[in-house]
């Protein structure tokens, strides 16, 4: 967190409830969408969080049962500011969802049947398809440039794990968990012997 310029506590709370309002209220394509403007604006804009802080978080909230989005909530919110900070940043996120599909439930037949409903959200696929690029691209960047040899085989076996031999997510992740415990049982182990 940016300890140089502390935020009043009210403020925190405003500024995560608003933020994570406005990115729920205008993304589209899910979680992995929502993570990048998150980044965006707490570790870019506002400087409360680190990239590899926001990397961590976003690998808990995948990993983590649940939507992403709300999982990256409650982390970013618990680590801007407590328990506070944690209900502000899931109200905001949760808010607009819950408001949208109210209306839509309400008009349901005629949403389903309307083509140019079906059109708009062909043609927001795209959009979203950039977007998770978009965040592959930094949080892949952030693990490159820690230059271990172990996470560009893990990031690099898990890819392939999934696209190439539609391997479950649930495995890879299990895996990739595993192989963290174990390197930091080895780091622990090495730093006990010198």
């Amino acid at each position: 967190m940016n300890q140089n310029h502390p935020v009043p506590e009210g403020k925190r709370l405003s500024t995560l409830f608003f933020s994570m309002l406005y990115i729920s209220a205008f993304t589209f394509g899910g979680g992995f969408v929502i993570v990048t403007f998150m980044k965006r604006k707490f570790v870019d804009q506002l400087h409360w969080l680190t990239e590899e802080e926001m990397l961590d978080l976003t690998a808990l909230a995948q990993s983590s049962p649940g939507a992403i989005a709300v999982n990256a909530a409650i982390l970013v919110g618990w680590r801007a500011a407590g328990f506070a900070g944690m209900a502000a940043a899931v109200a905001g996120t949760v808010l607009p969802p819950v408001a949208i599909l109210s209306v839509i439930s309400l008009f349901y037949a005629a949403f389903a049947s309307n083509i140019y409903v079906a059109l708009v959200l062909r043609g927001m696929q795209a959009g979203v398809a950039a977007v998770i690029l978009d965040v592959v691209w930094s949080l892949g960047k952030g693990v490159a440039k820690q230059k271990s040899t172990l996470d560009l085989f893990i990031m690099a076996a898990a890819f392939a794990a999934t696209f190439l031999f539609h391997v479950n997510v649930i495995y890879i992740i299990l895996a990739a968990a595993l192989a963290g415990v174990l390197r930091a049982m080895y780091q622990k182990r090495k730093g006990e012997q010198v």
